[in-house]
């Protein structure tokens, strides 16, 4: 189910196309969620991307970075991405004005498992910035006439500020999602759950173990706590699916940056079913 190739927009692999930022907005300290749209107006409209695959992004003088897409682009040809200010392409990024051009190819990488969700109960678990691959799951959800038998989120983060979309979550709710969240720490005026995210599954009702599918990402400590919580409601393994996060530089298999095991997190990820990589994560050095 998570096997799909990776085939870009662009005949190349390495094919650069010039893209221009047309609107940013602060989500919580150090995210934004940043609109692009395609220069050359007819790449815009021949670009698809699925939930849960990426792009890399490319600032002269600066380099690339691989970066999930965080929406959907079927009715502007534009680019959506949720980017966390870690490192010098980051950093570029954030420093650019409205107007200004950047570098961009891809879509990369296989995606989230989105086919065969009939009557299915399907679990979106985010922690922090992971919550930004999950966000184009959501979307296309919110679009899709598949006839899911429910949608529940589970979002968590270190505190009420740093919980990621929280502008959004009335509008999932208003669409029959049930959205739960947790902070690792309380502030003042806090109502909500404090705890790790993975014991929000023990809130929610599960009717039916073997008709529910997870997709799940975030720092890693997390998302092995979380499919573990999973297997104990009586989640299969091969029915959980991890986000995972490497440095890449080619992302299309060459360059080996992010092998984990037999796998290429670029070409082969970085979507993957738990039981696929769950010895693989617990080496440290990999």
């Amino acid at each position: 189910m998570n096997r799909e190739a990776s085939v870009p927009t662009s005949n190349s692999a390495w094919k650069l196309h010039e893209i221009r930022l047309v609107s940013r907005k602060k989500e919580i300290p150090i995210v934004e969620t940043f609109e692009f749209s395609f220069v050359d107006s007819a790449v815009g409209q021949q670009y698809a991307a699925r939930p849960g695959q990426f792009n890399m992004l490319y600032i002269p003088g600066y380099g690339e970075a691989a970066i999930s897409t965080s929406g959907l682009s079927q009715n502007t040809g534009n680019i959506v991405h949720t980017i966390r200010q870690a490192g010098n392409v980051t950093n570029a990024i954030f420093r650019l004005e409205l107007g200004q051009t950047l570098g961009c190819r891809g879509p990369y990488g296989n995606g989230w498992p989105l086919r065969d969700l009939e009557e299915k109960h399907l679990i979106l678990i985010g922690g922090g910035i992971g919550m930004a691959p999950l966000r184009s799951v959501i979307e296309s959800l919110r679009q899709s006439r598949c006839s899911f038998s429910k949608v529940t989120i589970l979002i968590g983060g270190r505190s009420p500020d740093s919980l990621l979309y929280s502008a959004e979550y009335d509008q999932w709710r208003s669409s029959g999602f049930e959205v739960l969240t947790t902070v690792d720490h309380s502030t003042t005026g806090w109502q909500g759950n404090i705890g790790v995210v993975p014991s929000l599954l023990d809130h929610i009702e599960l009717s039916d173990p073997n008709a529910a599918i997870v997709m799940c990402c975030g720092p890693e400590v997390m998302m092995n706590y979380s499919a573990l919580a999973a297997i104990e409601r009586g989640i299969p393994e091969d029915q959980i699916f991890f986000s995972l996060e490497r440095h890449m530089n080619c992302a299309i298999g060459h360059c080996g940056r992010c092998q984990l095991g037999s796998y290429f997190l670029c070409t082969n990820g970085p979507v993957f079913r738990y039981n696929q990589v769950k010895e693989l994560m617990k080496i440290p050095e990999l």
